[in-house]
C-alpha cells in the first residue's frame, strides 16, 4: 500500500514538473518570436529611413543588434536544452542530469554572449543619454560635437569592451566556470570550489557594480537633461513672443528623444534589478532556484520592449514603419500599375491637377 502511495506521489510531482517546464518553454518560444520580429523591424526602419540615419539612429541600431543576438542565439539554445531535457524525462521517467546533455562547450559561447549583449545594451543607453543631453544643452554645437563617425567609433568600442568585460571572470579567476543552470535556464557563471574563494566573490560583484554605476550615471545625465527641458518650456513663450530673438531653440524631436531614452533607462533598470539581487544573493551563498528563473527571463524580456517604446514615443519611427510597409505593398504584383500622365494629350486629366497642386506657390 505504501509503495502505491509513493508511486502515485512521484507521478503527481513528475506531471506537475512537466507541466511547469512546458509552460516555461512556451514563454521562451514566444520571446524568440517577439524579440526577433521586433528588432528586425527596428533595424529595417532605421536602415531604410533617411530621417533616422543619424548618430542617435546608429546607437539604436547597436541596441537592436544586441537585443537581436539574444533572441536568435541565447534564447533558442535554452529552448533546445529544455526540450532535450523534457524528452529525456518522458523517455526514461527521470530528470535529466548535467552529464545526460552536453552543455559545457556551448555555454562557453552563450554565457559571454548574453552577458556581453547586456553590457552593450546598458552602455548604449548611456551613450544615447549623453548624445541627447548634448543636443538639448548645446543645440548649436551638437552637429560639431556629435558626428556619425564619432558615434560609430564609440559603438564599436562599446561592443569590444563589453565582450572583453564579460570574459573577465574566466580570465582572472580559476574558481569560476560557465555551466547551464537548470533553475534559471541559462548559461551562468558557477563557482568550482565550494565555499568559493575571496577573489572570485569580488569578481562576481564587479558585474552589478559596473551596471549600477552606468545606470546611476545615466539617471544623472537624464536628470540634467530634463531640468534643461523644463527650463526651456518655461521660457518658450517668451522666446516665441520675441519675434526678433536669435536665441537657439531646442527642437521638439530632441525633447521627444530625450523622453524616450528616459523611458528606456527606466525599463532597463526595472528588468536589471532582480538579476542584480540574485547575483548578490548568490555571492552570499543563497540558492534561489525559482527566483533565478524569473530574474534572468525578466532581463531577457527587456530585449523586446524597445520596439514598443519607439512605436509609442517616436513619431519618426512610426512614420518609418508606415513607409516600410507601404513600400512592400507597392511592390506587390497584385496591384494595378499607376496611370501614366500625358499632359499634352489631356490637359484636364487628374495628373495635371496633381502637378499644379504640387508646384502651386505657397501663400503667406
Amino acid at each position: 500500500m505504501f509503495e502505491n502511495i509513493s508511486t502515485a506521489w512521484n507521478c503527481s510531482i513528475c506531471s506537475t514538473s512537466l507541466l511547469g517546464d512546458t509552460f516555461k518553454i512556451s514563454v521562451m518560444v514566444l520571446l524568440i518570436v517577439t524579440i526577433t520580429v521586433g528588432n528586425v523591424l527596428c533595424l529595417l526602419v532605421f536602415v531604410r529611413t533617411k530621417q533616422l540615419r543619424t548618430s542617435q539612429g546608429l546607437l539604436k541600431i547597436s541596441l537592436a543588434l544586441a537585443d537581436l543576438a539574444v533572441g536568435v542565439l541565447v534564447v533558442p539554445y535554452s529552448v533546445y536544452v529544455e526540450i532535450m531535457r523534457l524528452l529525456y524525462t518522458l523517455e526514461n521517467g527521470s530528470r535529466a542530469t548535467q552529464s545526460a546533455i552536453n552543455t559545457q562547450i556551448p555555454c562557453f559561447i552563450m554565457g559571454p554572449i548574453f552577458a556581453g549583449c547586456t553590457f552593450v545594451s546598458i552602455s548604449t543607453i548611456f551613450l544615447m543619454s549623453v548624445e541627447r543631453s548634448i543636443a538639448v544643452l548645446r543645440p548649436l554645437h551638437k552637429r560639431v560635437v556629435i558626428t556619425r563617425k564619432r558615434t560609430g567609433f564609440l559603438a564599436v568600442f562599446c561592443w569590444i569592451f563589453s565582450f572583453v568585460f564579460a570574459m573577465l571572470p574566466m580570465i582572472v579567476s580559476r574558481n569560476l566556470t560557465l555551466e547551464y543552470n537548470t533553475c534559471s535556464k541559462m548559461c551562468t557563471y558557477t563557482f568550482i570550489a565550494v565555499p568559493p574563494e575571496g577573489p572570485a566573490l569580488n569578481i562576481m560583484l564587479i558585474f552589478p557594480a559596473f551596471d549600477f554605476s552606468l545606470l546611476g550615471g545615466t539617471y544623472a545625465i537624464n536628470f540634467i537633461t530634463f531640468a534643461a527641458i523644463r527650463q526651456y518650456s518655461r521660457v518658450r513663450k517668451q522666446l516665441e513672443a520675441d519675434s526678433q530673438s536669435t536665441c537657439s531653440k531646442v527642437s521638439f524631436s530632441d525633447i521627444t528623444a530625450a523622453k524616450t531614452i528616459g523611458i528606456l533607462t527606466f525599463a532597463f533598470s526595472a528588468s536589471f534589478g532582480p538579476i542584480a539581487v540574485f547575483v548578490m544573493g548568490n555571492v552570499l551563498g543563497y540558492d534561489w532556484c525559482e527566483f533565478s528563473f524569473y530574474a534572468f527571463w525578466i532581463l531577457t524580456s527587456n530585449s523586446c520592449w524597445n520596439v514598443v517604446i519607439y512605436s509609442a514615443r517616436d513619431l519618426k519611427f512610426r512614420q518609418g514603419v508606415r513607409e516600410l510597409f507601404s513600400r512592400q505593398v507597392l511592390r506587390s504584383p497584385n496591384l494595378q500599375p499607376r496611370p501614366q500622365c500625358n499632359i499634352k494629350e489631356d490637359s484636364s486629366s487628374p495628373c495635371v491637377a496633381v502637378l499644379k497642386e504640387i508646384f502651386r506657390p505657397e501663400t503667406a
